[in-house]
């Protein structure tokens, strides 16, 4: 006999060698040649009372604040404070030259000791006339003329009195205070500068504990925050019956700041369909300031049942949104769900879901609808990491 070519031995060689992989698949596989279900996680969805929240953009801006302006004129002499620092009310600010005021004061209560020397002496004169007239030693002419003397004197003390009132005025007036306590600016006068009166600004104070953020809703969320206004029985414009909020800053490393709603307007704009809505936060630290923006989360529903998953869960088919339910028989399918905000760090579902469904939440890239799996159990903590 021939001996077998070489070429011939190798590919026999080669067949039995994937003969022998096959079949140690096939038995690594059950001995169907199927591969087994995939294993994914699976878990119930968080089931608890929520409130869903709405997120608006806004302002802070001070409770008060004033410009500071002098009520009376002159040379300004002094300035009391350093820029920025904190005033209380009644704190001297300013000192505008005060010897004119006090040259006009002691003027006023001159003419007010003048005007009482005429006032006892014409006084005297109607007594002397009385006496006299009735003993028929003058006429009533003389009289009326002296009685008419008194009332000129007597009128011109209260004029003397309104004047030294007036002068005393200025001359405090002199002395410009803060009229509410807060943070100060720079002082926009120098001294030696002339100061006019009700005109010119020396400076601003702005209150800094607490403040105030201002935000604008449209139509479509007033008439959603009116009606659970109403149905916890108070009124949006007066703060939707103290409904807390929370305001988070620019910086995420701050903390957010709660507060309350205490007041909207009373219409609303008609170019713009909105209509301004304020809340007021304590302010102890003094980080907020008036102008800083920040994201205000309002509650946008009333207390109720609510269904949370996490975001891993939900999938997005063109328009839709779809999360895999596993059966009894651990058999995937797709369900479509209606999903709302975010909530202690889950996905609020708001259509869909009952809340006793088994979801897949790790693993949905092995997952074929209506194929089988491996669900592996877990359970959700009420409040997401």
């Amino acid at each position: 006999m021939r001996p077998i070519p070489t070429r011939l031995a190798l590919a026999a060689v080669l067949s039995l060698a994937l003969a022998a992989c096959d079949q140690e698949t096939a038995n690594s596989q059950g001995g169907d040649g199927q591969r087994p279900p995939p294993s994914v996680t699976v878990a119930k969805p968080v089931v608890k009372q929520i409130i869903e929240d709405d997120e608006f953009v806004g302002r802070f801006e001070a409770a008060e604040e004033v410009v500071v302006r002098a009520r009376t004129g002159g040379y300004l002499e002094e300035v009391h404070f350093s820029d920025g620092q904190m005033v209380t009310a009644g704190d001297l600010l300013f000192t505008i030259d005060q010897r004119p005021f006090q040259a006009a004061l002691r003027q006023a209560q001159a003419s007010l000791r003048v005007d009482q020397a005429q006032f006892e002496f014409a006084k005297q004169q109607l007594e002397r006339a009385e006496s006299l007239v009735q003993r028929g030693n003058i006429s009533r002419s003389i009289l009326d003329e002296r009685r008419e003397g008194f009332l000129s004197a007597q009128a011109a003390i209260e004029g003397s009195r309104a004047a030294l009132e007036q002068a005393q005025l200025d001359l405090d007036y002199t002395q410009i205070r803060a009229p509410i306590s807060g943070r100060i600016d720079r002082d926009l006068v120098s001294v030696g500068n002339l100061v006019n009166a009700n005109d010119t600004a020396l400076t601003t104070i702005v209150s800094t504990d607490p403040m105030y953020f201002y935000f604008d809703i449209n139509e479509r969320y007033f008439l959603a925050y009116a009606r659970d206004a109403r149905a916890r029985g108070a009124a949006l414009q007066q703060g939707g019956g103290e409904l807390e909020v929370t305001v988070h800053l620019g910086d995420p490393r701050e903390p957010p700041r709660t507060g309350r709603l205490d007041f909207s307007e009373n219409r609303l704009d008609e170019e713009t369909g909105t209509m301004r809505v304020r809340a007021v936060m304590a302010n102890e630290d003094l980080v907020l300031q008036a102008g800083l923006f920040g994201r205000i989360n309002v509650p946008g529903s009333l207390p109720y049942r609510g269904i949370l998953i996490p975001d891993a869960a939900v999938v997005a088919d063109q328009q839709r949104r779809l999360v895999y339910v596993v059966d009894a028989d651990n058999t995937a399918r797709q369900q479509e769900v209606r999903p709302g905000p975010r909530i202690d760090g889950y996905r609020v579902i708001r259509e869909g879901l009952t809340g006793e469904e088994r979801i897949i939440v790790n693993g949905l890239m092995r997952v074929r609808p209506g194929a089988p799996v491996t669900p592996q159990e877990t359970e959700l903590p009420p409040v997401a990491n």
